[in-house]
């Protein structure tokens, strides 16, 4: 019984941080109602403040549960084997992909537009980034470095330089220009345009011919 109770409450967050993440990239904070929320999740209003006591301590745990799928996405991009320009293309690829997904862009877009509201949760996001997806990328460069497939004196540095490439074009122009504006080239262009300012630098000075390409 008590496996059941918890699992029907377990049920009933899942749904209504569902419904509550709708509401909010529809309708922004401040016009999003918990009312609202809590008939589209089919509960009453006690029941949703019971798992969250106001509008903010949702919001706050809306972003944080939509940054596991964020870490989910980007997870499955894998760069692990291969030649380095092959390691390093895969990456840019998933994280350009990312970058121009519609969903991303708009919860992107929402937590810079009320991140005053949600400063912890903004900072956990943040550092869910840097672990889930520029440490990833600063090891495997790291290790490209060791085995002479790249020459990077400063894989952080580095990393930064590779993920801003992508981020310039396919981040910045979301922020100012809207959710639904997409750059003049292709996704892949410039994931691979990406890479190829990146080989120009870090290659190794006499890198195999087989990488050449």
């Amino acid at each position: 019984m008590t496996d059941d109770l918890t699992a029907d409450l377990d049920d009933k967050r899942r749904l209504i941080l569902d419904k509550a993440r709708e509401a909010f990239l529809r309708d922004g904070f401040n016009k999003a109602a918990m009312g609202q929320i809590a008939r589209a999740a089919q509960v009453s209003t006690a029941t949703l403040y019971i798992h969250f006591p106001s509008k903010s301590v949702l919001f706050h745990h809306m972003i944080l549960d939509t940054a596991e799928d964020f870490v989910g996405i980007m997870r499955a991009v894998r760069f692990d084997t291969g030649l380095p320009c092959e390691r390093v293309r895969a990456f840019t690829r998933g994280y350009a992909q990312f970058l121009a997904d519609p969903f991303v862009r708009a919860v992107l877009r929402l937590i810079a537009a009320e991140r005053n509201r949600i400063p912890k949760a903004v900072h956990m996001v943040y550092e869910r980034g840097r672990i889930e997806v520029a440490a990833p990328l600063i090891a495997a460069l790291t290790d490209l470095t060791a085995e002479g497939g790249l020459a990077v004196p400063d894989p952080a540095w580095a990393t930064g330089q590779l993920m801003g490439m992508i981020e310039h074009p396919l981040f910045m122009t979301a922020m100012l220009l809207g959710d639904t504006h997409m750059p003049d080239r292709d996704i892949e262009e410039i994931a691979d345009d990406a890479v190829r300012t990146f080989l120009a630098r870090y290659a190794p000075k006499h890198p195999v011919a087989s990488e050449r390409a």
